[in-house]
């Protein structure tokens, strides 16, 4: 049986993502899966509750793989006791929420570490989320994993590889 990947878009990200989503899914040889949120609406709720159900699905074989916003989500979701969760997630580019980074509190993660293997990965160049959300993230996350590449942007242009192997 071939395993899922359960991609988690970025806010207004799912045809800007497809790409990305599509390229680690080919390189990890899983499906993809990677359902279409609401960029209408913005709430924390209206994006964990489907991710939650998302997860729910998952098989062992399956991983986990967040953008953004997105990412956002998922490890708040992640950090639910309750909930079902994966091995290991891999959170792309995910914004700090907190005073520190871009101050939203409806978004900012708070909670304990998720017992979730966790790699935190950001490109420098980044010029939609700042490079300085990756140490931030790192400092809540101490447990994660933390890589960092000199380029490829928000959207990882060209790293799809070095993904591969980080997530390896």
């Amino acid at each position: 049986m071939v395993g899922r990947l359960l991609f988690v878009h970025g806010a207004g990200g799912f045809v800007d993502d497809a790409p990305l989503a599509n390229g680690l899914a080919q390189a990890l040889h899983l499906d993809l899966h990677m359902p279409e949120l609401p960029d209408s609406a913005m709430g924390f709720e209206d994006w964990a509750e489907p991710v939650r159900q998302h997860l729910d699905r998952l098989g062992p074989e399956d991983s986990v793989i967040a953008h953004s916003f997105g990412a956002s989500i998922l490890v708040r979701v992640l950090a639910e006791c309750r909930r079902k969760r994966p091995q290991r997630a891999a959170l792309l580019a995910m914004p700090d929420w907190t005073p520190r980074g871009w101050d939203v509190a409806v978004y900012a993660f708070t909670d304990p570490e998720p017992e979730t293997d966790l790699t935190l990965v950001h490109c420098r160049d980044d010029d939609v989320v700042p490079i300085s959300h990756l140490a931030l993230n790192s400092a809540a996350l101490p447990s994660a994993t933390a890589v960092e590449y000199p380029t490829g942007g928000h959207q990882f242009d060209g790293r799809i590889a070095a993904l591969v192997a980080a997530w390896a």
